[in-house]
């Protein structure tokens, strides 16, 4: 059997001038996940467009389409192309769990949900030329999954080859995030066991991992257990977490002492009331700058996230938020307009509320502004959003960043990530052209590897070998407690 897995490029991506560097760094690894269900004779492939030039002229007997809102109309076109040519096109992702009508007037079999449960269902049936219209997933689990064919993955056109994923959805329950509609019908967040993720760590080559989960520290006790696998494998790695758990006394330091290097932190917002009216309860109450503190006490960089655009926020939002990162030292940060997803609670309300003003999926890309804000017009909210980015990464605005550390050594480290992630950008996308981007994975494994090594403000970030053992000790005796 010939199969082909496709992830479709953003709809503006399809020239072949579009190549920023965030849609370079991460192979497809849900297809991959999905190919080891395969039998050894079928005859697979795996194109991303992102990277590479679709090949529409082959005649795969399946194609497989991951879909998300800003690639849907170029899926929807891609599938409409092979089902003309005779193939049996499934379509599955957040989109299509959002919108599962729409999707199915493209596709012959659609898939709702995390796909682990029904993926090999859907084969025996399709095998046998009896495939179902919808196949939902219900039972959720990572048991048994096989090991992902990485082998289908083009490593040398992606910075970050070493993507990994240990974990499925999150623990906790916001407005505006699609986990939620994606995870409907079943459990919302779960775990390999960490057997199975030290091996498919141990199966990767070089040093630099990043977990894709959107959640790593969600079980204290598997991340514990994984971090303590981890130690010795001289890893350098990225993650993403949140606030709450930053905070959390003793799962950090065993982080940072197996090769933790640079978190993603949803700090989203500055005002509690955005937390409570987008029920982010676990930043409620939480000391930002004091998480700050202690990550770059440990060495570990961060990346901050940041939504414009919820009630509370007035034009004035763009510029205390910026400053306020700046301030802090945080290394990168991430901006994004606040988007009503399909499917999410936050759509449902804006929607009863008569504020959604697009359905034109290809703007709901975080960087437009597709709803009625409340407090200042649409075009402002853009225009901040755009100078927010612009103010950030300005030079001046990294020197002072740099220089909030209070230790030189710590602020070149600043300064080498934030300018190498922005202010260059012209020549990664002249890298990624020119299917290079995996060549430049030795430079960003310099730079982690400065990082953990001595923290910012002048004390040791790795602990001791006795005092690590005091926090494994005390933190396995809270893991006999509930969560």
């Amino acid at each position: 059997m010939k199969v082909k897995m496709i992830l479709p490029a953003l709809t503006e991506a399809t020239s072949p001038f579009w190549r920023p560097i965030k849609y370079s760094l991460f192979p497809p690894l849900g297809l991959a996940t999905l190919a080891a269900y395969l039998s050894p004779d079928d005859d697979v492939h795996i194109q991303d467009e992102h990277v590479e030039r679709l090949d529409l002229d082959d005649a795969p007997d399946l194609v497989v389409i991951q879909v998300y809102i800003t690639s849907a109309y170029r899926a929807y076109r891609i599938a409409d192309h092979y089902r003309r040519k005779g193939a049996h096109v499934a379509l599955g992702g957040l989109h299509v769990t959002s919108l599962p009508e729409e999707a199915a007037a493209h596709a012959d079999t659609i898939f709702l949900g995390p796909g682990e449960d029904t993926w090999p269902a859907f084969l025996s049936d399709f095998r046998r030329g009896c495939a179902e219209r919808l196949y939902q997933s219900r039972t959720r689990t990572l048991a048994g999954v096989p090991p992902i064919r990485r082998d289908l993955i083009k490593r040398h056109l992606y910075l970050v080859p070493n993507s990994i994923v240990v974990s499925r959805g999150c623990p906790h329950v916001c407005d505006f995030c699609y986990k939620e509609a994606f995870f409907e019908g079943g459990r919302s967040f779960y775990t390999q066991t960490v057997d199975a993720a030290l091996a498919e760590i141990d199966r990767l080559p070089g040093r630099h991992l990043y977990f894709l989960d959107d959640h790593l520290f969600g079980d204290r006790r598997f991340a514990g257990a994984l971090f303590d696998g981890m130690r010795g494998m001289g890893r350098l790695w990225q993650a993403a977490v949140t606030v709450n758990a930053v905070l959390a006394s003793g799962l950090l330091e065993r982080a940072v002492t197996c090769g933790l290097r640079s978190l993603f932190v949803g700090f989203e917002t500055l005002d509690p009331a955005n937390l409570l009216e987008q029920r982010k309860y676990q930043n409620l109450r939480r000391d930002y700058g004091e998480a700050i503190r202690r990550l770059h006490g440990l060495g570990v960089m961060i990346n901050g996230s940041f939504v414009f655009g919820m009630d509370a926020d007035d034009a004035s939002v763009f510029e205390r938020t910026v400053e306020w990162a700046i301030r802090q030292g945080i290394e990168t940060a991430t901006f994004h307009i606040l988007t009503p997803y399909p499917g999410t609670a936050l759509y449902r309300r804006l929607a009863a509320q008569g504020r959604i003003t697009s359905s034109d999926w290809d703007r709901f890309d975080t960087r437009h502004a597709v709803f009625s804000p409340a407090r200042m017009s649409p075009t402002e909210l853009e225009r901040g959003y755009r100078g927010a980015y612009r103010d950030f990464y300005r030079w001046g605005s990294i020197v002072r960043g740099a220089w909030a550390h209070g230790n030189a050594i710590a602020g070149l480290r600043h300064a080498a990530y934030a300018s190498g992630w922005k202010k260059f950008e012209p020549l990664w996308d002249l890298v990624i052209r020119a299917k290079r981007a995996g060549m430049m994975l030795p430079v960003l494994e310099t730079i982690l590897s400065a990082f953990g090594t001595r923290a910012s403000r002048g004390t040791n970030a790795v602990c001791p070998p006795k005092e690590y053992e005091m926090l494994i000790s005390q933190e396995n005796t809270k893991a006999r407690s509930p969560i």
